[in-house]
């Protein structure tokens, strides 16, 4: 699914699967901030190499690994 969002003042579209957005939603209520804050702090950390949505997709992952691991 495609949605356009602001970033640091400028518009851009983001194409990442639904279930990506549902988990994305869901981490920032968790952090009591907005789906574009959170991206805005997922662009600003990204790797120059890697696209947005791509990074997108990493961050989810990596916050459910964190929360799945034992300890």
């Amino acid at each position: 699914m495609k949605r356009s969002i602001s970033i640091a003042g400028h518009r851009t579209s983001v194409s990442i699967e639904t279930p990506f957005w549902d988990a994305l939603a869901a981490i920032a209520s968790d952090r009591k901030t907005s789906v574009a804050a959170l991206i805005a702090g997922i662009d600003r950390d990204r790797r120059a190499d890697t696209n947005l949505s791509s990074s997108i997709r990493l961050f989810v992952l990596e916050h459910y690994r964190k929360a799945s691991a034992p300890g």
